[in-house]
């Protein structure tokens, strides 16, 4: 793929289904060729709202495969392992998370035991708002009781504290792994007593013993959820993972009533989380939501992206969205950057413009954000972070990430969710 996507946006569109297609193994999408060679819960979630697109059978197939992996309990696992890579191909692999081992883990297939921002109920609500009514409903009736186990277990199982918010218990659900959110709640967990040889996914630095740590605990503790809640060191309630997890949940009900199931229940749940993520995690002085460290009681002092995307919530307060705004449009965030929305606040010292979730922009926390200034009607917002978004990969095409004030593409090529949500804003921009 060229660096450069010149002519109209037909070209683009032309360029990021290509990307779709190349990176389709013929049951899911890999993020990228080489470095994620393995199925992603959220990132197939993402790459299904492009396939829906541009190929809607696909897109059905790519949101069921990642069920393939759902364990007894509802857990829909980060990462389904194919078994035609190679098994120590990618670290952490099936050999770390020994799901096999576990009476609730799927049989015939390796799954990880963490979870990943539960996308899934709202990417297959708007999958049924495109054409194709009737054959919608069906997979709706299909994937229904999925999605409802999913959602349970994460109301029962990781709710650790009672509060209606699901607690994290490792940087890698957030889906931004390395995010300056986690640096103080990781702080207090200990180290290995001795360092791990192998070296973790990118982005972790001095923390890469401590994400392994993590994981062999919870390993080998069985991957319970009284470990969860009574000893596992690092708990915390993000405004990114809870966020999406209450929009996935009003979707959940209307996908319930397609379904012909009843909604109440999912509209009592969602009703909860948007109560406590004010309770819990907005903060009215700095007018952000902020990650709460459930092992201190504390929010942590990074503000980063993640304390926008509860503009997902239809429920928001005005004043609650004028302070986001006001925030998001400030020289903290994109008022400072060229190509916005940097991942981190510009100001703070925990910002670096290459690092991973600690500075550089994203298209998939572009594109969460650019929905929930579309739920508000912050029609400015939403046009320059489409704008903005569609100049990043005319630029330096499909890439994992960009630099937020030249826009150089960093990380992976033809990046799945790249491709996938530039499908999806340009589509956005063709329907009446």
């Amino acid at each position: 793929m060229g660096l450069r996507l010149t002519g109209d946006e037909t070209a683009v569109w032309q360029a990021a289904a290509r990307v779709l297609d190349a990176n389709w193994t013929g049951t899911a999408t890999v993020p990228s060729p080489g470095l994620y060679p393995h199925q992603w819960s959220w990132d197939s979630a993402f790459v299904s709202l492009g396939l829906a697109r541009h190929r809607p059978e696909r897109a059905r197939i790519e949101l069921l495969s990642a069920f393939r992996g759902q364990w007894a309990t509802g857990l829909v696992p980060h990462i389904v392992f194919s078994s035609s890579v190679p098994r120590h191909a990618y670290f952490p692999g099936p050999e770390f998370w020994r799901s096999r081992a576990q009476p609730d883990a799927p049989r015939g297939v390796d799954t990880s035991g963490l979870a990943q921002p539960p996308l899934q109920a709202l990417a297959a609500l708007r999958m049924a708002q495109r054409p194709g009514r009737e054959e919608h409903r069906a997979f709706l009736t299909r994937l229904y009781p999925r999605l409802a186990a999913q959602h349970a277990y994460l109301q029962r199982d990781r709710d650790v504290v009672g509060s209606g918010l699901v607690s994290l218990c490792h940087p890698w659900e957030s889906g931004l792994e390395n995010s300056p959110a986690w640096d103080r709640p990781l702080a207090a967990v200990a180290p290995p007593l001795s360092p791990y040889a192998r070296v973790g996914p990118p982005g972790e630095g001095a923390d890469a013993d401590r994400y392994v740590s993590l994981v062999t605990s919870l390993r080998d503790a069985g991957y319970r959820a009284e470990y969860l809640r009574d000893d596992h060191p690092f708990a915390v309630e993000d405004p990114l993972f809870n966020a999406v997890y209450l929009a996935s949940t009003h979707a959940l009900a209307e996908v319930a009533e397609l379904a012909g199931a009843d909604p109440g229940r999912h509209r009592e749940a969602a009703q909860r989380i948007h109560q406590a993520m004010l309770d819990r995690l907005w903060d009215e002085q700095t007018c952000c939501f902020r990650a709460r460290d459930v092992r201190t009681g504390e929010l942590t002092p990074a503000a980063t992206i993640a304390g926008f995307v509860p503009l997902l919530d239809p429920e928001l307060p005005p004043p609650v969205v004028r302070g986001l705004a006001e925030l998001l449009l400030s020289a903290r965030f994109a008022g400072a950057t060229g190509y916005p929305v940097p991942t981190c606040d510009v100001q703070s010292a925990a910002f670096d413009r290459c690092a991973y979730w600690r500075g550089p922009t994203w298209v998939n926390t572009n594109w969460l954000v650019w929905l929930g200034a579309l739920t508000h009607r912050l029609d400015a917002v939403a046009d320059l972070l489409l704008g903005s978004t569609l100049r990043l990969v005319r630029q330096s095409g499909f890439r994992e990430y960009f630099d937020p004030f030249d826009g150089t593409g960093r990380g992976s090529h033809d990046f799945s969710w790249s491709a996938a949500l530039v499908l999806d804003l340009l589509g956005s921009r063709r329907a009446p």
